[in-house]
């Protein structure tokens, strides 16, 4: 029977469960609280009261699964109050858990208490479906790890998924959409924020948040020297650096070419802040181009570059991929000097096979090499490209191009990731699918979204623990 209690400094929680323990089963747990974390189905949170100061953590399990694959919550600070979050919970499941308490090193175990998830909200029911022509094929992996997607219309949600399309972990921030989403390395996931209003892809809030659905950083447009509208792309340099590309804008005469006297031009810019969100360093594409050179610049003027991914080289420098003028550019991380430009009209030598159309999601896999998703207006054909780059011989070669199926063509957006050497994970934004290929351009897995992902990250399963496993 479900009862309802309200401690002093605690929170009401929608309850699943309560329980009580007292002191005479030798433990110093006094109450439990058991109920959705910020009304997440797939979150649950255990409020627990201790008598002395102890540590807390929790073990729990499914009925499915059983006690030989228990899971184990992060520990509590010591204190009196505790809470715990537990993930990796699956909607309508019967779970068994159990309190350990750690005081001078030694542990105590509670008895075994039970609860029930309960069924994800319809709001959040099938908006995935996955599909596997070749499982065969499928590598394990892939089959053990995990996808992040967004969407990016308020309310917004992040999502993450497994390889057959279960809703494994979810976040909804109210009044703003996730534009761009990122997984990190600290096992967080930062965004960019911004409202219906605001063009695909743009935002003015940065928001970083841990598994648990806590939030680390959050950072508002007018706070500190965050000053601009940002876009396309969030990453982190260490813990507390922020990276991300931002809208330069310049004021220029263009009567000469038709334009008026003091004229805007919107360019791209990178942007470095620390997490209260002052500025650590800064570039702009003027710094390095001259928009009179541009016999297109009326046309263009409103979103002149198109800055559309952002990420570190092997080296620590900077790789930019512009989706207008078709070009991936190395900068300095250090004095903003553009080091090379790759693409139509940059100045690597490419050979005949590796020119492409617009790269999205540039960075260097596993391998060294570069690889992107490219959209591939040109030929009306979406892409994958890795290309290997002698900057030391201003070349370009191919290492591999992987030819997308014509129906899933898509012109905007998208993502290729490196799953394995021979498997890439690919996201085909507008065509609300996202698909897994190998090298020989055979589609071994696809997943269909009801929303159209900006991009999808894969995350393996080393990365998710103790948070997700499968």
């Amino acid at each position: 029977m479900i009862k309802k209690l309200i401690i002093k400094g605690s929170f009401i929680l929608a309850l699943l469960a309560l329980v009580s323990c007292s002191k005479n089963q030798g433990n110093v747990i006094t109450n439990i609280i058991i109920g959705t974390h910020s009304n997440n189905e797939l979150k649950i949170q255990i409020d627990v009261i201790t008598n002395e100061e102890v540590q807390v953590y929790a073990e729990y399990w499914s009925d499915k699964d059983g006690i030989k694959n228990k899971i184990t919550s992060p520990v509590s600070k010591t204190g009196l109050s505790h809470s715990l979050v537990l993930c990796n919970i699956i909607p309508e499941t019967n779970y068994s858990y159990q309190l350990v308490t750690v005081q001078n090193k030694e542990k105590v175990t509670s008895k075994v208490y039970t609860f029930k998830s309960r069924k994800l909200p319809e709001w959040l029911q099938k908006q995935f479906k996955a599909n596997c022509p070749k499982p065969e094929l499928l590598p394990q992996n892939f089959k053990k790890g995990f996808m992040l997607l967004a969407k990016r219309e308020t309310p917004g949600v992040a999502y993450i998924v497994d390889y057959k399309g279960n809703l494994r972990w979810y976040h909804t921030v109210e009044g703003t959409g996730f534009k761009v989403t990122h997984y990190t390395k600290e096992q967080s996931i930062i965004a960019i924020l911004g409202k219906n209003d605001e063009p695909t892809s743009y935002g003015s809030e940065i928001l970083e948040i841990n598994l648990q659905g806590d939030t680390l950083t959050h950072i508002k447009k007018g706070q500190g020297d965050f000053k601009q509208v940002i876009h396309h792309e969030i990453i982190k340099k260490s813990a507390n650096e922020i990276v991300t590309i931002t809208v330069e804008q310049k004021i220029m005469d263009l009567t000469s070419i038709g334009g008026k006297k003091n004229d805007t031009i919107n360019g791209d810019g990178i942007l470095i802040l620390d997490r209260k969100g002052k500025q650590l360093w800064k570039w702009s594409v003027f710094d390095d181009l001259d928009p009179m050179k541009d016999k297109n610049l009326l046309k263009n003027k409103k979103d002149w570059t198109h800055a559309n991914s952002l990420n570190y080289d092997k080296d620590g420098n900077f790789l930019l991929s512009f989706y207008n003028n078709g070009q991936i550019w190395k900068i300095d991380a250090k004095t903003g000097k553009v080091l090379w430009k790759l693409g139509k009209g940059g100045n690597m030598k490419m050979s005949g096979d590796s020119n492409f159309s617009q790269a999205h999601a540039a960075h260097i896999n596993q391998e060294g090499s570069l690889l992107f998703f490219d959209n591939g207006v040109d030929k009306k054909q979406s892409s994958v490209f890795a290309l290997k780059v002698d900057e030391k011989g201003k070349s370009v070669t191919l290492d591999f191009h992987i030819k997308l199926p014509k129906d899933i063509y898509n012109d905007r957006m998208g993502s290729a990731y490196r799953i394995d050497k021979e498997n890439i994970l690919v996201c085909c934004s507008k065509r609300h699918i996202t698909v897994l290929t190998n090298k020989q351009g055979v589609l071994i897995w696809a997943l269909e979204s009801e929303i159209p992902p900006y991009r999808v990250e894969f995350i393996p399963e080393e990365k998710m623990k103790p948070f997700l496993i499968n």
